[in-house]
């Protein structure tokens, strides 16, 4: 969950959505759309009779973490990034489920794609969040900020079967606390005029950038709401917290945000990890692992029109000694066995023998599509290239299990799933 949906929500009942009513959203142009427990539901949607229990979705072994948890789960203590072991603790009777990225990766574009239907103004910041700017938007559809928001809602419960919550502003940040204190599958509205009625009640971990640390450190000086830092003269606060972060809160703190929407922000990497049940030694199961990482991030380059010319690895030991390792290839490649055999390399030669805890695999400097591709007399790609295509198909179609290298047709070692995901709103 995101810090806003702990926020008191008494104080700022009265700007949600009641129906077909709400508070003016006159010169509230900046929507942030966030879907609700989305792993959670989306396996609910394909599971239907789950829908009345506690859902846990994330490594479903002791080293495993929490990626998403339905309602009722949250009622029960579980919460994102929460390790699997104290989740079960919680909610012993929960359903614990294995992710499924492919599933969520698709339902993320469909709901990205009504987004796009309604402002070209779209910027994502993960799988199930996005901030929009409708401002382009409201002459054409006939429609306020807030009606495109319901009528956003609606059309993604109706075409996906999960729900999601809107937060509509003057601000990207007020809209983004917004839609956290609307959850779940809820619509609220913070008025141009009202901003400051509604942002200053709030304690001061409702602002961007206020961690536990920070919290603490205003807390010592008696600034406990948003209200107090925005009256706190600015040379104070920088004496409290530094003169970039005072410069920071001071601003939010007031109301003032000036960020754009920017719809073109382009993906530096793409990878995978997995952390082990046990530790391994055997540098054979770490390679086999390394091709499943491979296969997983080329897949998903492929899918989504890329391509990277640098491979890198990571290696966790059982102290939690971590390193990184990488190699920057001629070609930009988004084929498997070419990611692999970088992969196997740098394990091979630049990784220290060790009991492993966590491996994974990341491609960085990407180009889009034929970018940086050359045709060379050596290059082994071609074949492999249009091979690991038709598998693509192949799985598209009848599941993930379809086609798959030989060697990862064993169950192979017991992991844990992916490591800490970046917690759900």
């Amino acid at each position: 969950m995101g810090r806003s949906a702990n926020l008191p929500r008494g104080r700022v009942d009265r700007f949600r959505a009641r129906g077909d009513a709400w508070p003016d959203d006159t010169g509230c142009p900046m929507l942030h759309v966030d879907m609700d427990a989305f792993y959670a539901s989306v396996e609910i949607r394909h599971r239907p009779e789950l829908a009345d229990r506690p859902v846990v979705v994330g490594g479903t072994a002791n080293r495993g973490v929490v990626a998403s948890a339905n309602y009722l789960a949250r009622e029960f203590g579980v919460r994102s990034a929460m390790p699997t072991a104290h989740a079960r603790r919680l909610a012993p009777h929960a359903v614990f489920i294995p992710p499924d990225f492919a599933r969520y990766q698709e339902v993320s574009r469909g709901v990205m794609a009504i987004f796009r239907d309604v402002t070209p103004l779209v910027e994502p910041l993960s799988l199930d969040e996005a901030f929009l700017d409708v401002s382009g938007a409201l002459k054409r559809m006939r429609a306020t900020p807030a009606a495109i928001g319901q009528l956003i809602r609606a059309q993604v419960e109706e075409a996906f079967g999960v729900t999601c919550s809107v937060g509509v502003a003057p601000t990207k940040f007020l809209a983004k606390l917004a839609s956290g204190m609307c959850k779940p599958d809820g619509l609220m509205v913070v008025p141009r005029d009202e901003v400051l009625s509604f942002l200053h009640p709030l304690p001061v971990s409702a602002l961007w950038g206020v961690g536990e640390r920070t919290a603490e450190q205003l807390d010592r000086v008696g600034l406990a709401t948003v209200a107090d830092v925005a009256a706190t003269p600015l040379p104070r606060l920088r004496r409290v917290v530094g003169v970039a972060l005072a410069e920071h809160l001071h601003a939010l703190a007031r109301g003032h945000d000036d960020r754009p929407v920017v719809p073109s922000t382009r993906e530096k990497s793409i990878g995978a990890e997995e952390t082990f049940e046990v530790d391994h030694f055997d540098r054979e199961l770490l390679r086999r692992e390394l091709l499943r990482l491979s296969e997983r991030s080329a897949a998903t380059l492929r899918s989504r029109g890329l391509r990277g010319r640098t491979v890198s690895i990571k290696v966790r030991f059982a102290d939690f000694t971590t390193i990184t390792r990488s190699k920057t290839l001629r070609v930009a490649t988004d084929v498997t066995h070419e990611v692999y055999r970088t992969a196997s390399t740098l394990l091979d030669e630049q990784v220290p023998p060790g009991a492993v805890r966590l491996i994974g695999v990341r491609v960085e400097q990407l180009v889009e599509g034929d970018d940086g591709e050359q045709l060379m007399f050596d290059a082994p790609e071609r074949g492999w290239r249009e091979a690991e295509q038709a598998a693509d198909q192949a799985r598209s179609k009848f599941g993930r299990a379809a086609v798959r290298p030989a060697s990862l047709l064993d169950q192979g070692p017991t992991r844990s799933g992916t490591a800490v995901p970046r917690p759900e709103r």
